[in-house]
């Protein structure tokens, strides 16, 4: 039988000839392939879980057995799985997801890992993220915008505390759809009854959180099984493959066209005749003449030009960029929130917030930091805690601090109002991050929940 490394280098030849065959007429294919491909919809999701549970290793074959490895990839698939020390015919999977030096000789992913694939129904962006809890700011910051997670379980060592937490992080951030991969089985010799007993845990532990979809799939990702196609070893499993799941996963609706809102993210003045005011439209539409309210201050003007680089247009939409220039001379300034009057979202200076804490320093009551919230940093402190989350009970803990890598419930009390609203209505309005004001790090990531019961069972 033909090796990885081999059938990898048979691989790498046969584009090259199939480029040779193709005449200058499938250009015009080619353009009528980009034109559909750009209309297909886009799943983002991530893969999360503890460390050495095989996540950059699935994310590999998902690649390499999709056939959506470019040819570089392939050739440095090959000669990287060499230089570490792997047989010549066995391919390392995970160095398609590990991009850094220090991770490939590690053996373990440390940044978030982005990857690009599509297949004939969809596109989809990869998160990979690391499983180290040192790590748990990159595994927030990288599950922020994703729709689906597949969170990944050794097979030896069944639900673990990084298990719990990545799936609370999971929760809080608003995914609803979670594929729960398996992994190792060919470890445990395909055992079913050593799947079934972690899929019971698992879902015994993740009953009270807030997933609609939660699927179990058994993997032995380093062989492919059940990633892209079925596995031999396991014919008591009759569910779909990780790829089947993606494919049917239902993805975000259309963006919300009837309410408009646009936070500014710079000032534009070149001239005494001109100024403008630009940032990205995170919701409906706007159009020379509409009226719009300016948050915090409540002041309400009307859209003369929507400016962009091409020129004026007729009508803005989400998730459009562009410059805004309004009938009046308001005191507009970066941070400020452009909305229509319909549109009423909060503005306070005060609210209730889950935080992920991510510094080894504690978080303190009554210390100040800075609270960044889209383009708007505003400087504040927490002003009491409700609760402390414990990641393997769920239980609710009185606490006057979170430490590294704790969840929590706080009250946030800030210099000055800002425009938000609750996460689970709006990620974009609803979310920021807390920097440290002497050393500027990033130290926590939060998700407001001003609307949210605190006598309830869950977070």
């Amino acid at each position: 039988m033909m090796g990885q490394a081999a059938l990898a280098e048979s691989r790498l030849r046969l584009p090259l000839a199939l480029e040779l065959e193709r005449d200058v007429s499938d250009i015009e294919y080619m353009n009528d392939y980009l034109a559909e491909n750009e209309q297909t919809e886009l799943l983002k999701f991530l893969t999360c879980g503890s460390v050495d549970d095989g996540k950059s290793t699935l994310i590999g074959r998902l690649l390499y057995d999709s056939n959506k490895v470019y040819e570089d990839h392939l050739n440095a698939l090959i000669r990287d799985s060499r230089r570490l020390g792997h047989g010549s015919d066995e391919l390392e999977f995970a160095l398609l997801a590990d991009g850094l030096k220090a991770e490939q000789e590690q053996g373990i992913t440390i940044d978030v890992a982005y990857r690009y694939f599509a297949t004939s129904t969809r596109k989809y962006i990869i998160a990979d993220c690391p499983g180290h809890s040192q790590y748990t700011k990159n595994m927030a910051t990288g599950a922020s915008n994703c729709e689906l997670a597949v969170i990944l379980i050794d097979a030896q060592n069944g639900v673990l505390d990084q298990t719990r937490r990545h799936s609370l992080i999971v929760d809080l951030l608003g995914i609803s759809q979670v594929v729960v991969a398996i992994n190792k089985m060919d470890l445990v010799g395909y055992d079913e009854e050593t799947y079934e007993r972690i899929r019971t845990e698992y879902l015994e532990f993740s009953r009270s959180l807030g997933f609609t979809q939660t699927s179990f799939v058994p993997v032995a990702a380093k062989f492919g099984e059940n990633v892209v196609h079925s596995s031999t070893n396991m014919d008591w499993y009759a569910g779909e493959t990780i790829i089947e799941l993606l494919e049917r996963a239902p993805v975000s609706a259309d963006a919300d066209l009837e309410q408009f809102c646009m936070t500014v993210q710079r000032v534009h003045h070149p001239s005494e005749d001109f100024r403008g005011y630009s940032g990205m439209i995170t919701k409906g539409v706007i159009c020379p003449g509409d009226p719009v309210v300016v948050l915090p201050s409540g002041h309400e003007t009307r859209v003369e030009r929507v400016v962009t680089m091409d020129g004026d247009l007729e009508a803005g939409f989400a998730p459009q960029s562009v410059t805004l220039t309004v009938s009046d001379q308001l005191s507009i300034s970066r941070g400020d929130t452009l909305v229509s009057p319909s549109y009423t979202p909060s503005v306070s200076d005060a609210f209730q917030a889950n935080v992920v804490w991510m510094a080894n320093r504690a978080l303190a009551a009554n210390k100040s930091y800075l609270f960044k919230m889209g383009a708007r940093q505003v400087t504040g402190q927490v002003a009491e805690f409700i609760h402390r989350l414990d990641v393997n009970t769920q239980a609710r803990e009185s606490c006057d601090q979170l430490d590294a890598n704790e969840i929590g419930l706080v009250r946030i009390q800030l210099q000055r109002p800002v425009v938000f609203e609750d996460y689970a209505d709006d990620k974009t309005m609803g979310s920021f991050i807390v920097i440290d004001r002497i050393s500027n790090e990033t130290v926590g990531a939060g998700m407001i929940c001003n609307h949210q019961d605190t006598d309830s069972s869950a977070i």
